[in-house]
């Protein structure tokens, strides 16, 4: 179904820190922090708010809920899109409920709209950029090469509260074009909303957010949010 182009080794291995934040390091031993790391610092504050909003305890079954839903969507958007059927087997096995099946199947619809896969889930990392990160996907999206993004929410997102995921691909684009040489200019992220049968879909050009992805990496490294 899905026209696999290049596939790529992996350029850096991944640690995970007692605060949860990560670091990538590379062959030559270099560690840089992983992108979400350093994005993280622009909603610092807001999700400091929301969890003494809801409580801790309510706080951490809506994460760690968040990330087991993200997760298993995740696997199975790279079995699909690396020609894997999914059947209801592949529920089973995966332990994905009726509700995420059917949110998955209609996520789909996006994923039908991408071909010529260059690379899944590969680790990535940029000198020029001090930063590292493992990318979810790099395929063509209605024919133009892009950074692809997948994301799972409980609402419909509007525009302006996602920045940082354009932050995000824009840095990913980067550092595949830094070790590859091969320029990925289009942004793609895809979200599977919770009772939406149709995924949100939003379109950028990474040169649109590379000043602010700088910007953002200068505050991080600076320390002045701690």
């Amino acid at each position: 179904m899905f026209k696999t182009i290049y596939e790529y080794e992996d350029f850096a291995q991944s640690t995970t820190n007692e605060d949860g934040s990560r670091v990538y390091v590379n062959a030559s031993g270099v560690a840089y922090p992983s992108a979400t790391t350093v994005l993280s610092v622009l909603s610092k504050d807001s999700i400091k708010e929301w969890r003494q909003r809801v409580g801790e305890e309510e706080a951490n079954r809506i994460s760690s809920t968040a990330a087991t839903r993200g997760t298993k969507i995740h696997t199975l958007v790279e079995k699909y899109l690396g020609n894997e059927e999914i059947t209801s087997e592949t529920y089973e096995e995966q332990k994905v409920d009726p509700f995420n099946a059917q949110l998955f199947e209609d996520y789909k619809k996006f994923l039908n709209r991408i071909n010529n896969i260059h690379a899944q889930e590969l680790a990535l990392y940029s000198d020029h950029l001090r930063m590292a990160g493992r990318v979810d996907c790099i395929a063509e999206f209605e024919g133009k090469l892009a950074i692809i993004d997948f994301k799972t929410s409980r609402k419909l997102k509007r525009k302006d509260w996602i920045e940082s995921y354009f932050l995000q691909a824009t840095a990913y684009s980067i550092m595949y074009e830094e070790r590859t040489g091969i320029p990925v200019p289009n942004l793609v992220i895809g979200i599977a909303v919770d009772h939406e049968s149709e995924p949100q879909i939003f379109l950028e050009k990474r040169d649109n957010w590379v000043k602010k992805l700088l910007n953002t990496r200068d505050y991080f490294e600076s320390g002045r949010f701690f």
